[in-house]
Parts: structure tokens; sequence; C-alpha cells
């Protein structure tokens, strides 16, 4: 484990010079030679593809699979598996109050949880020159997948003893398992609640963000912090709420302009984005996704707490060019300001 999580982020609002952070892991399966679900179901190829982007690259952390269909697969929802693409849910699990009583929180280690436990252990262990992040799903975006997103979105008005219902079980268990990651060695996990994006700012304070300010509150301490994302397009509007979760970082997806955010964070709260997984990294070219992201550093790049990253996570058949010309980009870009 890298030291003091609060210090490494105050060191980087310090430093005049940013170091990229992408969210990257799934294009290990290239460098690797296997597939997706080859590396979904391991934990040595998790962390030895880790180890070979932390080998190729210069990124500020390390992360591990952003993979939003483990947490629902241990309450029992469904899950198709993909050679070449990131596991789906395909079925949800409660469509009454009788099945959100009946929700029975899982044992840390169900399912592939201890694959991804063990991921991130070997990962820690192999890479020691920056921090090592877990990945796990925000509440409300796991109690969308074990409902449905159309049917948790009514309900949040017609129904809302029922979400709630399944937000406190799925906040128990997220809360869980983050703990496990810091067990584990993880200088802080990035919790995704990118379905929290889909809703008003006054519904994203009820029925997300005090779920996610609840996880934060219990795991964050100075050698484990939670890095917040939603890749939602109403983030700016529902800053104030996101806010208040008291994660220690924000990260930001390509629906907003990135610009327009900066301004509502507070100067000593690290906030990155915001580089299209799919526009760029995958389907742009090396000259494209250069100019894209010296686009967004010349909006942002005077901000001491903004760093540069990925939209999202990055696809596992993104171009690897493309990927090495963005580091290069970020790294021209403050070269030229020194």
């Amino acid at each position: 484990m890298l030291g003091n999580m609060k210090r490494w982020t105050c060191e980087i609002i310090e430093n005049p010079v940013k170091k990229a952070f992408p969210i990257l892991s799934y294009p290990s399966v290239q460098l690797l030679g296997v597939s997706v679900k080859d590396l979904i179901l391991s934990s040595v190829l998790q962390a030895r593809g880790m180890k070979l982007i932390a080998d190729r690259t210069d990124s500020a952390a390390s992360v591990s699979l952003m993979d939003l269909s483990v947490e629902a697969e241990c309450f029992g929802a469904p899950v198709r598996y993909s050679d070449n693409e990131i596991p789906a849910v395909t079925g949800n699990i409660i469509s009454s109050a009788g099945q959100a009583d009946a929700l029975k929180v899982p044992k840390i280690g169900s399912g592939r949880t201890n694959i991804y436990l063990d991921a991130v252990t070997k990962a820690v262990e192999a890479i020691s020159d920056r921090p090592v992040f877990a990945g796990a799903i925000g509440p409300f975006s796991l109690a969308g997948r074990l409902t449905g997103v159309s049917k948790i979105m009514i309900s949040c008005y017609d129904e809302p003893e029922i979400v709630n219902k399944v937000l406190e079980k799925v906040t128990e268990f997220i809360l869980a398992y983050c703990l496990e990651f810091k067990k584990s060695g993880a200088n802080g996990v990035i919790l995704a609640e990118p379905l929290a994006g889909l809703l008003s700012p006054s519904l994203a304070e009820e029925f997300s963000a005090r779920f996610v300010k609840e996880i934060a509150d219990a795991v964050q301490d100075d050698e484990f912090i939670v890095i917040y994302h939603n890749c939602g397009n109403g983030t700016v509007r529902m800053i104030d709420s996101i806010l208040s979760t008291g994660c220690a970082a924000y990260h930001f997806g390509n629906a907003i302009d990135m610009a327009e955010m900066m301004p509502h964070i507070p100067p000593g709260v690290i906030a990155m984005g915001n580089v299209d997984p799919v526009g760029e990294f995958c389907n742009g070219t090396t000259s494209s996704i250069r100019g894209r992201t010296a686009e967004i550093l010349k909006k942002c790049g005077s901000y001491d707490n903004f760093i540069i990253s990925s939209g999202c996570d990055i696809p596992p058949m993104a171009k690897w060019e493309n990927i090495d010309e963005f580091y290069k980009a970020a790294r021209d870009y403050y070269t030229r300001r020194r």
C-alpha cells in the first residue's frame, strides 16, 4: 500500500505537472492475448494486466476493472459474459415490495468478488510506484440493476419505500466490499454511480448522495479514499448533492463540458475527466485524440485540481496507439507549461 492518500491528493494539486489518470484496465486483454471473459474470471490475469499497463504508461494510478455486473450477480441477477465486451446484467430480480423485503445481502467473497479482491491483492504486490484503486458500483446504480432502470426511475416517485429498502441492503453490501478492498491493500476505490446521472438534483440527493456518503464516511481515512464517478449529462446541475458525499475526488463523463464543471469544484478537491472513451479511444485517430485531449487541457489545465482522464472506463478493444497518444498529449501540454 502506498502511504498517505490525503497527502497524495494534496501533492497532485500542488504539483504544476499532472500525470494523466484514465480509467484504463480492460485494454489489457490485448497485451495479455486473452478474451474479456478470460480476464474477468482470473485474478492472476487481472493483476498481470494491471502490471503490464503500469509498465507501459506513466499514469497517476493503477485501476482494477470497472465491472458493474459483479455486485448485481452476487445478489442473483443474471449476467451475460462475452469474449470482447464487458459483462452485462440481462434481467432484474426485484419487481415488488415483497421481493425487496426478501432480498438477502450476500456475503463478501460470493460470486466473483473473491476474484476481484484477490486481483487487487496481487496488483498491490506487483505495483509499488503508484496507488492502486479497486472498482465498485454505486448504490443507486446497483439498485437499478436489480430492479430495472425504468422500474426504479418510476418507483422513486410512486414507491420510494421499495427503493429505499433496496438501497439500504445494497449499501450494506457495497460498504462491506469496499472495506475488504481496503484490507487487500488497495489505496482507494472508484465508486461508479452512473445511473444517478438520470435523476433530478433533489432525487439524486434522496436516492444516491446520502447512501454514497454513508459509504465514504465509513471507509475513507488517510490511507484509503473514494473517487466518485458519474458519467450522466446532469452532473453539473446536481453537483451540490455530489459534493455532499464527501468523496476525496470526482470523475465525470464526456456527456458534460469539464470547463463548465470545474468552477463548481472546491480548489482542494480533485476533479477528473473526460475524453470520450468510445469516440476517441476506440474510434478516433491519433490526431483526433491528441486534439481532443489538448482542447480539454486548454480549457481546464489552469485549474490546479484538474486531472485529465477518460470520460469513463476505456473499452477492451480501444486502440493502443490512441491510448499512447493520449498520454503523450498530456505530457506535452505540461512540458510546454514549464
